[in-house]
């Protein structure tokens, strides 16, 4: 499934680039879903008729549309909950809750919209489009099923599981009751779900697309946001600069708010269109309504050649070329014991600057931080041999150096 998740700046037509992504892709015979993180759904850009449901309806032949409905998802899960831990409930004396009085807590778009993106991935769709939340709030949601794994498996490993006979006997050696063989099938479940949403995020066939309109403040944004999307290795297929005015008015006001959209443009170009090719879309002088209007924008969703850009050595397009499965890790680690007696792990980071880049080594992990955005990364078992002895910012690279621990390294005849 080729999956096309798109975010940018709030406010620059993400939800029009999404939905004109779609139709094109429906339209060269691709059986395509378009799912809206926006509570309120596509319709309004699909047409004034076009009412979208949580579950998938056929809009054109060969689109889908669906909605992420958190309202709903809050629901059921907490009467799920309720309905488990309704022994305790009982003997508490607590009240139980109705449907009808629930109201979703802050946070329950983020899980909605995960568990959305589980389903879809399910659905035997060729191409699937996301509309992302505007784009902080999307490297968050795209950023948590790894973050919720990770915090699962610390609370719950799985491996005390095969302890669950000896439960009985701890309980009554330790004088406290043992976590119940519910919780850890809860937390096994969530953590199957979460890995498929993972997948589908890490997938070879899975990329970014980044929508914003010409300007100083878009620019900023951009300039962030990167440092987010290198850190979380996601892979942008392209920048869609939309709204952008024609160049050739006789009008004096509209020339130069075309000009200097032009300039932003010519900026843009120089700064990210080696890694992100640039997709214009032109403005049509009113807000996009309706399937005519979304063809009209251009042809925006070359999906066959919408992949990474090829890599500068001639290496295959990760995007274009690769099967099935989960995208190969864009961080390598380079072998120089023999010359310098280091191992060296290489993490692009275009455009981070060394005063907001930050690396803790913590057991087992490596504590990242790039701006305002944080990673928490397992080591390689190589890599958990050594203790870190440097690191440097080099061209966009981030090069941490690795020196073996000689009572950890079998000894080379």
């Amino acid at each position: 499934m080729r999956t096309v998740l798109v975010t940018g700046v709030g406010g620059a037509g993400r939800s029009t680039v999404a939905a004109a992504t779609a139709l094109a892709a429906a339209r060269r015979g691709s059986r395509t879903l378009l799912l809206s993180a926006d509570p309120a759904g596509p319709g309004a850009v699909l047409g004034a008729d076009t009412a979208v449901a949580v579950e998938p309806a056929e809009v054109t032949p060969g689109l889908w549309a669906a909605r992420v409905d958190p309202a709903d998802y809050f629901r059921t899960e907490f009467l799920a909950l309720q309905d488990r831990a309704a022994t305790a409930l009982d003997m508490l004396g607590a009240r139980r809750l109705d449907g009808e009085e629930l109201t979703e807590l802050p946070g329950s778009e983020q899980f909605a919209l995960l568990q959305a993106l589980r389903r879809a991935s399910a659905g035997g769709w060729d191409v699937l489009v996301v509309d992302l939340p505007p784009l902080r709030d999307a490297l968050s949601v795209l950023a948590l099923p790894e973050r919720l794994r990770r915090l699962l498996g610390r609370l719950l490993p799985a491996e005390r599981q095969a302890a669950r006979a000896l439960r009985p006997m701890m309980a009554q050696l330790a004088g406290v009751p043992m976590p119940a063989g519910w919780l850890y099938g809860a937390a096994a479940r969530r953590d199957e779900e979460l890995a498929a949403v993972q997948a589908l995020i890490g997938a070879a066939t899975t990329t970014v697309r980044l929508v914003a309109e010409p300007g100083p403040a878009a620019g900023d944004a951009l300039r962030v946001a990167r440092d987010g999307l290198s850190l979380y290795g996601l892979r942008v297929d392209a920048l869609v600069p939309n709204k952008v005015l024609p160049t050739d008015s006789s009008d004096a006001w509209l020339a130069t708010l075309a000009a200097q959209q032009q300039k932003c443009l010519d900026g843009w170009s120089e700064e990210y269109g080696s890694a992100w090719p640039l997709r214009e879309v032109r403005h049509l002088g009113r807000d996009p309504r309706g399937l005519d209007d979304l063809g009209d924008l251009g042809d925006i969703a070359d999906l066959g050649g919408f992949g990474a850009p090829a890599d500068p050595d001639g290496l295959p397009d990760p995007v274009r070329d690769a099967g099935p499965g989960p995208y190969r890790d864009p961080w390598w680690v380079e072998d120089r014991r023999e010359e310098d007696g280091l191992l060296v792990w290489s993490l692009p980071l275009p455009g981070a600057v060394k005063a907001d880049v930050g690396l803790v080594r913590r057991g087992d992990e490596l504590l990242l931080t790039v701006g305002p955005f944080h990673r928490i990364v397992p080591l390689e078992a190589a890599l958990r041999r050594c203790t870190v002895s440097g690191a440097a910012l080099t061209d966009g690279v981030l090069k941490v150096r690795f020196t073996p621990e000689p009572g950890l390294w079998p000894r080379t005849p």
